[in-house]
């Protein structure tokens, strides 16, 4: 049992001594967990988000980095940081057996005169017992024009010639106007209301780069995706006359928000051609207000359509859909309408004219059987009509004239774009959608594309 007790002591000590050792052949091998770290695009003078790989020691015995160099040195716009200790040089790194040193990466680029995103690309070295091994990085540079805490006093107008950054909220003021003109990037961070108390026009065209998109500043994988990246806009009830054509509107908590009736005799917001996607909660709420709607896709957003407390809406060729993802949960109805909302928990009535023509409402994989949902209370004029379309029901329909509706035949969209997973609402070959529609006098889609003279499909796309 003794001569046990010494062999295991002597063994205990021998591994030991084995760690502290330094190893120092050339044939050690290290892992290193990449080979390239790529940025997507970072605006100028913003800085990016910090990426980390990790460099283990895969030997029993101690190794020493004898450097971590950056090989832009301190000229670059790519900085590193090791175990807590910055860059561009770190020496002399010991490393334990089976244990890992951490090497985390960002980068701020200085802005200059291009208008196009422009590569970056730098490279990290590695070396050990003569060994060396590369790091290689690169990003994508943009300038951009920073609004921080902007207020819009006077008519101005925005191009395209850079993208908008806009940092903290930013005002339209009454009796003024601001013009976007097409092609316009808008990248909000996630404290950015936009907020109009006077008019808002937005021109794009139809062509993809030609259309004018709002959506958050985070553009790297996976945040550019998710919703609720900024807080959307908002149209107060002093606001007036905004229209909006060819324009996106991306992962906003709230994507558009109008409040109370228009004065001028006139829409408060018109809609033409215009797409609302992956709200977190609201694509389009309204709230005892007014507007008009031609080509409107809003889909998977928490609600995607809200009309409460009465007011005045037309819709037509609208595609008002949601499909539960790892996102959003398809939970709430696509369509929620009300002539009243609760103030200090009563119910504030107003009149209601809400009126769908040609529209398609659908979900799929959540836990909603009625598509379009109408409230009603008290008895002040209340007229919601759905004519011509297809929507998700179970009877009965409570508070809704109904016209020519097909119930619960699934309108077959294309649902993905080839190669990727961006979803993809135009109709399939053999939809029930299609020359289904009532003659409107829409002459083009949400494409811009023409629809035929005689009977249009259903929603916002017409099948080509």
């Amino acid at each position: 049992m003794l001569r046990f007790f010494i062999l295991l002591i002597s063994s205990l000590v021998l591994y030991s001594c084995t760690k502290d050792n330094l190893l120092t052949s050339k044939d050690a091998p290290i892992y290193i967990g990449v080979d390239t770290i790529h940025f997507d695009t970072v605006f100028t003078t913003a800085g990016s988000i910090t990426q980390a790989f990790r460099i283990k020691n895969e030997n029993r015995q101690r190794i020493r980095i004898s450097a971590i160099r950056l090989a832009g040195g301190n000229t670059g716009v790519f900085r590193i940081n090791v175990n807590g200790e910055p860059g561009p040089l770190v020496q002399s790194l010991d490393i334990d057996g089976g244990d890992s040193a951490h090497v985390f990466v960002n980068l701020q680029i200085p802005s200059n005169s291009s208008t196009l995103p422009f590569l970056v690309r730098d490279s990290i070295s590695i070396q050990w017992n003569g060994q060396e091994k590369w790091i290689q990085l690169d990003a994508y540079g943009q300038n951009a024009r920073y609004i921080r805490n902007g207020v819009i006093s006077s008519p101005t107008t925005w191009d395209n010639a850079l993208p908008y950054v806009i940092l903290g909220p930013l005002v339209v003021e009454e009796n003024t106007s601001l013009q976007i003109t097409k092609g316009s990037r808008i990248f909000l961070h996630a404290d950015a209301s936009f907020l109009v108390k006077g008019s808002l026009q937005i021109t794009g065209d139809t062509a993809k780069a030609d259309r004018v998109v709002f959506t958050g500043d985070r553009l790297d994988a996976p945040y550019s995706g998710f919703p609720a990246s900024w807080p959307g806009i908002i149209f107060t009830a002093a606001s007036a006359n905004s229209r909006i054509q060819y324009a996106n509107f991306n992962n906003a908590y709230q994507a558009i928000v109008v409040e109370g009736p228009e004065t001028s005799g006139n829409y408060k917001l018109e809609l033409d051609q215009v797409q609302i996607d992956n709200a977190y909660d609201a694509g389009l709420l309204a709230i005892n207000s007014s507007v008009f709607a031609n080509n409107l896709l809003i889909s998977n957003c928490g609600k995607n359509l809200q009309l409460a407390g009465g007011g005045k809406y037309t819709f037509q060729h609208c595609t008002i859909v949601a499909l539960s993802n790892n996102l959003v949960a398809h939970k709430d109805p696509v369509a929620m309408i009300s002539n009243a909302v609760m103030v200090n928990g009563q119910p504030v009535q107003a009149a209601l004219q809400a009126i769908f023509r040609n529209c398609i409402f659908w979900g799929e994989g959540g836990t909603v059987d009625n598509e379009v949902v109408a409230l009603k209370e008290g008895n002040l004029p209340y007229e919601v009509v759905v004519a011509a379309g297809i929507w998700k029901m179970s009877q009965p329909v409570q508070h809704i004239l109904a016209e020519d509706m097909l119930t619960n035949e699934n309108p077959q969209f294309e649902l993905f774009e080839p190669a990727t997973t961006t979803y993809n609402f135009r109709l399939k070959e053999g939809s029930p959608a299609i020359d289904k529609g009532r003659n409107l006098g829409v002459n083009i889609d949400l494409d811009g594309k023409n629809r035929p003279v005689g009977l249009p499909d259903f929603g916002a796309y017409e099948k080509q």
